[in-house]
Parts: C-alpha cells; sequence; structure tokens
C-alpha cells in the first residue's frame, strides 16, 4: 500500500496553503496535461489519485457519462466531497493498488501526479491496462525522473556569479526504487524510474505511447512565475498519454 502522507496533519494544512497560489501545477502541469485530453462527453473515467477532486469535477462539467475519483487520503475526499462534489462523481478511498477491485471498464484513465509514489509501476500499468476498454487512454503526470533520481533526495540547481540557473546537478539515475525525503515533513516516501523503465513497461504492457511531454513554461506563465525559467535546464514533469488497441485482446 502506498504511504499515506496526505493525512499526516501537518502536510495536509501546508499542501492546502498551494491553493491560495500559483504553482507549479497551475502553471506547467495542468495547463500541459489539459491539452491531450481527448474528447470525453459520454465517456467514463477514472481519476487516480483525484485529491480534491478538482479534475474529476472538470470531467463532469465538460460531458463526462460517468467519473470514479480514487484517492488514498480521507482528508483529500473530505475536501473534494464538499467542493467538487457532482452526480456524475462517485468519490472513494483507495489505494491505486487495489483498483482491480472497480467492477466496471472505463474510456479513460487519468491520473495527475500520483504514479511516482506507486511502488510496484508494473503491476499498476497492468491493472490500468485491464480496466481500459479498447481504443482507451491512460493520461498521467509524474515527477521527472531527474527529480527523483537522486537517493537523498537533494539535487539542485546551479547558479552562476550573478546568480542566474546555469546547471542542475542529480545522482543515482541508474538505481531503480524507494526514495525517502522532505516535502513539509520529513519520511515522505515515492519511487524512482528511469525514462527508459517508464517506455518499456508501458509498451510491454501493450499501450501504444502517442505523447510524451516534459513541459516548458509558456510566455504567460513566466510573467506569473519568473523563475520558471529554470525549467529549461531541467524539467520537474513528465506528461504520458498512451492508447490501449482497438485490437487488444482481453483474455
Amino acid at each position: 500500500m502506498s504511504q499515506n502522507i496526505y493525512d499526516n496533519e501537518i502536510f495536509f494544512i501546508e499542501y492546502m496553503k498551494l491553493r491560495n497560489e500559483k504553482s507549479y501545477n497551475d502553471l506547467l502541469e495542468q495547463p500541459e496535461i489539459n491539452k491531450l485530453l481527448p474528447d470525453i462527453k459520454g465517456k467514463t473515467i477514472l481519476d487516480i489519485g483525484c485529491g480534491y477532486g478538482h479534475n474529476s469535477l472538470l470531467f463532469a462539467q465538460n460531458g463526462a457519462k460517468k467519473v470514479i475519483g480514487i484517492d488514498i487520503s480521507q482528508k483529500m475526499l473530505e475536501v473534494a466531497k464538499k467542493e467538487s462534489c457532482h452526480p456524475c462523481i462517485e468519490y472513494r478511498q483507495m489505494d491505486m493498488s487495489e483498483i482491480l477491485a472497480l467492477t466496471q471498464k472505463f474510456d479513460m484513465v487519468y491520473s495527475s501526479l500520483a504514479f511516482h509514489y506507486a511502488e510496484n509501476f508494473q503491476k499498476l500499468i497492468k491493472d490500468v491496462y485491464d480496466l481500459l476498454n479498447k481504443g482507451g487512454y491512460l493520461i498521467y503526470s509524474q515527477e521527472h525522473p531527474i527529480v527523483t533520481a537522486t537517493m537523498d533526495c537533494k539535487g539542485h540547481h546551479n547558479l552562476d556569479e550573478n546568480g542566474n540557473f546555469v546547471s542542475y546537478t542529480f545522482s543515482d539515475y541508474a538505481k531503480s526504487g524507494q526514495r525517502v525525503g522532505t516535502w513539509f515533513v520529513d519520511g515522505v516516501i515515492n519511487y524512482h524510474r528511469s525514462m527508459g523503465e517508464i517506455v518499456s513497461t508501458l509498451a510491454h504492457t501493450g499501450f501504444m505511447i502517442t505523447d510524451m511531454i516534459e513541459p516548458t513554461p509558456e510566455a504567460w506563465a513566466l510573467e506569473e512565475k519568473p523563475d520558471l525559467m529554470k525549467e529549461f535546464i531541467k524539467p520537474t514533469f513528465l506528461i504520458i498519454k498512451a492508447r490501449k488497441s482497438e485490437f487488444s485482446c482481453d483474455c
């Protein structure tokens, strides 16, 4: 089971404060992942790691037939049920390792910044594949492998004598596995895997990768947050869109 750090009281309070400011999610990740969304009218959607439900609500408001949002955090789901409720949405407390307990198929599986918390990536991708209808899409984002690589989670940008970002230092890229770092609190666990491992897992499972995006900021985002310029040195996010074949065998 994944670590349930979002129900840590200190972590939850600090995380929710991010909603009051323009974050990297708002300026980089969400704009790019939204560009990859197919027509969702009349579709069934699974939102893995739905958090406080903002994406689940967006899908429902744009015509999805049914949205199931799952998250391991009770605190996040309490917010989702209060602020992002809709007749077409069902929220469930569930770890992503347990999704095969769901009894229906989906036209799209979506996940924003949750997959790097999955200990068994191969199982997760196979489970997602099995839950998708033929021709269905997996669209997800995660922390970029460059970000997750360094064993002590302390990769860092380097500055020149004028204080400009010039490079990024990281290590341990080829060593897959658990990483433990600090984000609001100590002991936050996620899992690193290389780009090759990610792509090969998707391909060997049967997915056709249609898009792989490493977002860089657009002009409007740089106006909001000028230090996003360092994203041209090292990307923070990886976004993947993959499709299950129309002719795949579900036997």
